[in-house]
């Protein structure tokens, strides 16, 4: 299959991810979440994280247990999509929206956060992974779940929740307005909608959005190996690049969503959550089920990875700078400074790679 080829599987994958992500998916995982009457920053932390960050998880798993040494598409993509999370998402939530935050949850998320990066530079220091550091990975990331649901009895605070009525949270809209686009992307559309089943069957819609997701995400690998082959390029630069960004389309529809609608909280929880699930869990979890059934260590490239990992610890800074320094408020001239901060961080990425 030709370069143009590939391209085109990729932008269809890409495409596809989205609709599941953002109709079925991230729906399904809202209901539960309405179900169990969880506040929205709750559920912005972990479901909606979870849900949205599925096709990291699964572009991890699929990566390492690919033949050849493939690893570090799985890990550029998660160090990626942390710095697209962090900076685009919340700029582009700040930019649709202004966003007031309650400092308990932002602190929480931060300092986790903070942690996870420290605990992915200490894995990384001597190039290899093990079975203990796969299972604290894990671990922690299950201490965070229940930080997460006990945070408000330890720090109370409000959180302002947007009122939906019972026919939106049972079956969301999707009709669209007619297109180009629209007319060429149809017969996916049309064949997702046949596949799934209605809303109200949430636990349904969870499965198969799971199988497809990995799928979708399976397709996403092969291309993006076939594509860096081609072009003669690393593939890590590949996984902090276009795979990034692709799988981080769901997060960024979900949080401007949440924000349109006046839970700026919501979409920030759901942008830092969802680094923490890419880094405890969605590398935590490929590298445990790879060391329980291959045995051996897995060996990890730092080149290129480890300034984006060290990148991590800038993007934290410079959001704790911005909400202090405007008291918990986002608004759209510090988004439109965190897209320009990405754009940048892309731009010296791609030098470093070729110098």
């Amino acid at each position: 299959m030709s370069l143009v080829g590939f391209s085109l599987l990729l932008l269809l994958s890409f495409y596809l991810l989205s609709e599941v992500c953002d109709k079925y998916f991230v729906g399904s995982l809202d209901r539960i979440s309405d179900r169990l009457k969880l506040s929205s920053d709750v559920a912005g932390a972990t479901f909606m994280a979870i849900g949205s960050s599925a096709p990291e998880l699964f572009v991890a798993i699929i990566a390492l247990i690919k033949p050849g040494d493939h690893a570090a598409l799985g890990m550029g993509t998660i160090v990626g999509s942390a710095i697209f999370n962090i900076l685009v998402i919340i700029g582009v939530s700040a930019v649709v929206k202004k966003a007031v935050l309650a400092w308990q949850p932002v602190i929480r998320d931060t300092v986790f956060y903070s942690v996870s990066i420290v605990m992915l530079l200490l894995a990384f220091r001597d190039g290899n992974i093990d079975m203990i550091e796969a299972i604290v990975f894990v671990v922690m990331y299950v201490v965070y779940i229940f930080l997460v649901i006990y945070w408000q009895k330890i720090l109370p605070y409000k959180v302002k929740d947007a009122e939906k009525t019972i026919e939106e949270i049972e079956e969301p809209k999707t009709k669209k307005k007619k297109s180009f686009l629209n007319t060429l992307t149809f017969p996916f559309d049309y064949l997702l909608s046949k596949l799934f089943p209605k809303a109200k069957h949430f636990y349904a819609v969870f499965i198969i959005s799971i199988a497809v997701i990995a799928t979708l995400s399976w397709v996403l690998v092969e291309s993006a190996v076939a594509m860096a082959t081609i072009l003669n390029i690393p593939a890590v630069i590949i996984a902090l690049t276009v795979l990034a960004v692709g799988t981080s389309v769901p997060d960024l529809l979900s949080s401007v969503i949440v924000a349109k609608e006046d839970r700026g909280g919501m979409a920030i929880s759901n942008a830092v959550g969802s680094n923490i699930f890419d880094i405890l869990f969605g590398l935590g979890v490929p590298w445990l089920l790879y060391l329980i059934f291959s045995k051996n260590i897995i060996s990890v490239s730092t080149e290129n990875l480890f300034s984006s990992v060290v990148l991590l610890f800038a993007t934290v800074i410079v959001i704790l700078f911005l909400m202090v320094s405007q008291k918990w408020k986002l608004g759209k001239y510090s988004g439109y400074f965190l897209v320009f901060l990405y754009v940048v961080y892309l731009g010296f990425s791609i030098y470093f790679a070729y110098n």
